[in-house]
């Protein structure tokens, strides 16, 4: 029993970092200047523009913010987007495209640390931008082809007010600090749940038993067997943990520059317990078309992964 209240209390304390230190930060600074964009017209223009490019994939014009969030700032900026698509009047199918989409782009906070120690940045770009576009059109015409492109009529696009309009940028960043504070303290339990699940995994020795059973797999497309242990922790633990534990493999010299840019395509996104468990606390609308977003994202993550495995 005292083993258990130590990972509940472990997981407890990691989730809060996560929430507190890493999320808040970037959620208020990102909802805050999303606030001012949208308020004087600036997402619109984009989304206008950008429409008809993004159409094809089935992702709305504000999803290329997500993409710019995402690639720039860290996996868990895009959230400040998906919270505007919630309420904009968004189809469903197309919020589940865009969140596809995301769970299978490269993001920033993994990427550019790690191209300090040999990963190649154009390369991780391009099949970042190649298999996040397939996963979102996947997501929208085959997986997710059955969610209803109803709108509720309170949620129909209408103009920016003209109140909030004429409102200060300053009144409006503030407004939208207060919004991401609200989401992320929203995202605290889910959080909680999840890396609880990951520790008590790893308290169980379950992904030791994985490592075992992946090795065999791994070796026939040409991975070493001590890559089980940054997949198993990315997709477990998320992609900060896997960012420690491969600069450690690195660093020890049991993973080469060369394997780390192999497995590359499979790791270095949000598509793990703890990136799925903040991205969808944008709001029930995207918690609702999660599991289409999660299909085209597997096949997404498979489409770099062997893209990776090809080039290099």
């Amino acid at each position: 029993m005292e083993e258990v209240v130590k990972v509940i209390l472990v997981s407890g304390k990691s989730a809060i970092d996560l929430a507190l230190y890493v999320l808040l930060p970037v959620m208020v600074v990102m909802m805050a200047f999303m606030k001012v964009i949208e308020a004087k017209g600036g997402l619109a223009v984009v989304a206008r523009l950008l429409s008809p490019a993004l159409r094809v994939f089935g992702v709305p014009g504000a999803g290329a913010f997500a993409i710019v969030q995402l690639m720039l700032v860290s996996f868990a900026a895009p959230v400040a987007t998906l919270t505007i698509m919630e309420k904009d009047g968004t189809v469903k199918r197309k919020i589940a495209a865009t969140l596809a989409m995301v769970f299978t782009m490269s993001q920033a906070n993994v990427v550019f640390p790690m191209v300090a120690v040999g990963l190649n940045l154009g390369v991780i770009m391009v099949t970042s931008l190649v298999g996040g576009l397939a996963a979102a059109a996947l997501t929208y015409y085959l997986f997710g082809r059955g969610i209803s492109d109803h709108v509720p009529v309170e949620m129909q696009p209408a103009a920016v007010d003209e109140k909030e309009r004429k409102t200060t940028p300053l009144n409006l960043m503030i407004r939208g600090g207060q919004e991401a504070v609200q989401i992320v303290m929203a995202s605290i339990p889910i959080l909680i749940l999840a890396i609880c699940l990951v520790n008590t995994l790893k308290a169980t020795e379950a992904i030791t038993l994985l490592e075992w059973l992946l090795s065999p797999l791994l070796n026939q497309i040409g991975l070493p067997g001590i890559s089980v242990l940054p997949i198993a922790t990315k997709f477990l633990a998320g992609g900060t943990a896997m960012m420690g534990v491969t600069l450690n493999l690195l660093k020890e010299g049991t993973l080469s520059v060369l394997e780390l840019n192999r497995i590359a395509g499979f790791i270095i996104n949000p598509f793990d317990i703890v990136g799925v468990a903040v991205l969808i606390s944008a709001g029930a609308r995207c918690a609702s078309v999660v599991r289409p977003a999660m299909a085209g994202a597997l096949v997404g993550v498979l489409i770099r992964g062997f893209l990776h495995l090809l080039i290099f």
